[in-house]
């Protein structure tokens, strides 16, 4: 049964968080100066101090906290409330991702404007999060949903227009049926949209806006490399995603046409192995076969139907390969072979250049193609230590094979194929390149059809431009209008860019919102019609608004100058700041918010608004909370309120559970039991401090031994804590040791209570031990500092430094075995030597039970590790 926070009609003095943590927070909002920076740009008292930006990522407000959302921002609050007690100037700020599709959910569902159902949110989760007493300097809150906010979002894009990285186009888009909008590349998670699971996402020719991301691509991939502070997996998952490929681009020519296609290759060195051409359904060239022969265009369409419902599938990538051959033939460039066109099912549009020369000897799936439509195979890759002899067998064997008869019985049998090796392989059969490397043969084959005029080196990208339309009301307007006559330069219904002082566009304040018939700002007249700034004839606004991670790209930017009415924000304050030191989040955005916000980062570098080229030094990524054997979220059904745990046990125990449960890099699952826990300790820490307070401001006698004892656990725990928060931050072991601490001090209370124990020592004991709690649980340390006479906030007051002496144990332990097996532990004293030790072992009764009767052939001592005695 769930324990509950004891009233305040309780005996005087015991622990009452609901009497203690609400009298405290009362005080630090009263305080504005309390969590702020103390200088953006480094002049005066900050200069002195380094400055360390703390960030979690800003939340959606959805209505509610839950313990995941806890545990992200107690990782963060720990962390600049340490860095306020080392001495750092910190910027720990908070605001709110508000514009997105619940919000037109809810107006659908409740009759409630997005507005008024976002902003009551947003009350409400700060009130949470005040109670929660996260340190939080609201003065630099920003709101991505408000006009001061979005205004900028449209600053940036009509900077990018200018600059080319904002462009229009019509093309193949993600759409999802429940939303009833359009999502980037990277919202589609397995065929499905990443808000609806259940949903299969859907294929639409849209004219859409995009960020050309592309631009930077390299950039992108080239910055993972010096981010060590970042984690791995992160980093892989976005070199990943950005999908690098280095090859040529090489023109087959149609035959009896004038027609070219176009195919890159990273493996232009297999060139003449390629035993077909093969093109996407919807490939040009394949469309234009299709126009004069019926049954193609059917198999087109049924390929095309195939590629659909394996997208939606989700497992793309699996579609059973479907192909079939079109009657017409390409040239080989390079020799002039004539090689038939076929059209597949697996080969995509939308990648690379919608065409792929089939090399079956040396490609997988072409192989597998290969083998199911019996096209023939061709080696022309083989293992540079492979004898002339070998080769002019198989050649014998016949140069062109069956995929079904890979295995030719020659004296020497050929390699598996297909052989898609290509370090330590040269060329065969390849006109003048072979016996070349396949290393060397690719840049010299690229070289050649860049001379020759039909082909040259290139590199291709699976990360495509970020687009960025959205068909929904709740978002920011796109800066544009389209010109309705036309003018000098403009056609009719052309694009005209708004100028900077007609921002912001603002979103209409009242607009029905169906999810049917496109966006809801386009039935909304006062909003579409207005005057071309050009030629001030009549004109329609753009009636898509931005996709929410445009929002998300720049926020943290804002937080440094939040109140800036004429920039987004001061490139001196922002300078000061980046990169930000440590930003917290989930490793779900690593493909999202993550690498929009990178390349957002790298626009503003070159608009000349930053100096720094990436946005963070360091991320972590903590684990997930888990209830019932799936993550903790309102679609789920299994969230766990923080304000019902606050109520029985507390803030500070809340939040201190989040980080005590697991390592906060790993998964926590939720026990309502493990917070009743940490209220008892909590307890224990109240009662000890409190009955000694006063004992220590005053002093008593002293006990060297047990004072000792003392000292050493106390600085042994400050070392432990400050090295955890300075690496590896394990504040599960940081509050572990603590505890440790608490049971030491509570076994002293017997010489404390004597009066054995000075009142200097108890002093330093309690006064470190409040401090050592301060970002774990800021109520409690506050109300404890007070006790013991501190002054100033706790959180406020210089980190404990550990005392490397005071810390030194007396005493090591050393594990003794018998025959390599675990006998019993001694103690030693600490820089024992072999002789002491062994002495010590052999002396012990457990270790002399087990040797009666037997002889000892040896005794293996390793000073200040083990003992193990061989014995017959």
């Amino acid at each position: 049964m769930a324990e509950s926070v004891q009233s305040t009609s309780e005996a005087q003095g015991r622990y009452n968080p609901a009497e203690i943590e609400p009298k405290w927070q009362a005080r630090w909002d009263a305080d504005a100066s309390l969590y702020a920076a103390e200088g953006h740009s480094g002049d005066g008292e900050a200069r002195a101090k380094p400055k360390f930006y703390c960030l979690e990522m800003l939340p959606y407000p959805s209505g509610q906290l839950h313990m995941g959302h806890v545990r992200n921002y107690a990782i963060g609050d720990a962390l600049a409330r340490f860095m306020w007690m080392r001495g750092y100037n910190v910027l720990h700020p908070m605001g709110w991702d508000a514009f997105g599709l619940p919000a037109e959910n809810a107006a659908l569902k409740n009759d409630t404007p997005p507005a008024e159902w976002t902003l009551a949110n947003i009350a409400a989760m700060r009130q949470q999060m005040r109670r929660m007493g996260l340190s939080y300097d609201w003065a630099t809150e920003v709101t991505t949903c408000l006009p001061e906010y979005y205004r900028w979002n449209q600053w940036f894009f009509l900077k990018m227009y200018e600059r080319g990285l904002a462009y229009r186009k019509k093309s193949k888009v993600n759409w999802c049926p429940q939303c009833a909008t359009v999502l980037a590349n990277e919202q589609v998670v397995d065929g499905r949209c990443w808000r609806h699971d259940d949903t299969l996402v859907e294929q639409r020719d849209l004219t859409q806006w995009f960020l050309r991301i592309t631009k930077y691509a390299d950039e992108l991939l080239d910055g993972l490399d010096k981010m060590d502070g970042w984690p791995e997996k992160v980093r892989t998952m976005q070199r990943n995603w950005i999908g690098r490929s280095e090859g040529a681009l090489v023109d087959f020519a149609v035959s009896e046409s004038s027609e070219k296609i176009a195919v890159f290759t990273t493996r232009v060195d297999t060139i003449f192995g390629a035993t077909s051409v093969q093109l996407a359904p919807e490939h040009m060239v394949a469309k234009g076969f299709a126009a004069s022969d019926a049954a193609l265009a059917g198999q087109i369409e049924e390929m095309l139907a195939q590629q659909k419902a394996a997208r939606e599938s989700g497992d793309l990538g699996a579609i059973e390969k479907h192909g079939v051959d079109t009657g017409k033939f390409a040239i080989n460039p390079f020799n002039g072979e004539l090689v038939p066109i076929w059209v597949a099912n697996y080969i995509l549009a939308d990648y690379g250049t919608g065409a792929i020369m089939s090399v079956p000897a040396h490609d997988e799936r072409d192989f597998e193609f290969a083998n199911k439509y019996g096209l023939p195979v061709r080696r022309v890759i083989v293992p540079r230590d492979k004898n002339r002899q070998q080769q002019d067998q198989e050649r014998n064997a016949g140069v062109l094979r069956s995929a079904q008869n890979d295995n030719v019985s020659v004296e020497n049998p050929v390699e598996q194929l297909p052989y898609t090796a290509k370090d330590d392989a040269v060329l065969i059969d390849s006109g003048q390149w072979t016996g070349e490397s396949c290393i060397e043969a690719q840049k010299k084959m690229a070289a050649f059809a860049k001379a020759n005029g039909f082909g040259s080196a290139t590199v291709t990208y699976r990360l495509k431009d970020w687009g960025v339309s959205r068909q929904r009301y709740w978002g920011t307007p796109i800066p544009m209008v389209y010109c309705t006559n036309g003018h000098a330069g403009t056609e009719p219904g052309g694009v005209v860019a708004l100028p900077e002082s007609a921002l912001p566009v603002l979103l209409p304040a009242q607009v029905k919102i169906t999810q049917q018939g496109g966006s809801p700002l386009g039935r909304v007249a006062d909003f579409v019609n207005t005057a071309c700034p050009v030629c001030g004839g009549p004109a329609r606004r753009e009636t898509d608004t931005m996709d929410t991670f445009v929002d998300s790209s720049w926020y943290f930017y804002r937080y440094t100058d939040a109140k800036n009415s004429a920039a987004p924000f001061d490139s001196a304050k922002a300078n000061y700041w980046f990169p930000i030191d440590q930003y917290i989040g989930g490793v779900e955005h690593a493909i999202l918010h993550l690498i929009y916000s990178r390349f957002w980062t790298k626009a503003m570098l070159d608009l000349g608004l930053i100096a720094n080229d990436e946005p963070a030094a360091r991320l972590f990524t903590q684990g997930m909370v888990i209830k019932d054997g799936a993550k903790m979220s309102k679609s789920k059904g299994n969230v766990v309120s923080p304000d019902l745990m606050i109520e029985r046990y507390g803030a500070d125990a809340t939040r201190m559970y989040a980080l005590f449960a697991a390592p906060p890099d790993r998964d926590l699952e939720w026990q309502e039991e493990g917070v009743a826990g940490i209220s008892r300790f909590l307890a224990r820490v109240h009662r000890l401090t409190m009955k000694y307070a006063a004992t220590a401001k005053e002093g008593v006698g002293a006990d060297a031994a047990a004072e000792a004892k003392l000292l050493r656990t106390l600085h042994q725990t400050i070392a432990k804590i400050t090295a955890d928060f300075s690496g590896r931050w394990h504040f599960n072991t940081c509050i572990a040791a603590i505890m440790i601490l608490v049971n030491e001090v509570a076994a002293a209370e017997p010489p404390m209570d004597a009066g054995n124990i000075s009142g200097p020592v108890i002093a330093e004991v309690f006064r470190n031990l409040t401090l050592m709690l301060a970002p774990f649980a800021p109520f409690l340390a506050a109300e404890l500092w007070q006790a013991l006479g501190g002054e100033g906030a706790v959180f406020r007051v210089a980190w404990p430094v550990a005392d490397a002496e005071l810390a030194r144990e007396e005493e090591m332990e050393i594990p003794v075995q018998c025959n390599g097996k675990l006998v019993t532990v001694i103690k030693v004293p600490v820089g024992s030597d072999a002789a002491t030790i062994q002495a010590a072992a052999l002396a012990d009764a457990k270790v002399a039970a087990r040797m009666e009767g037997k002889n000892v052939v040896k005794t293996i001592v390793v000073p200040g590790k083990l003992v193990n005695i061989v014995v017959r």
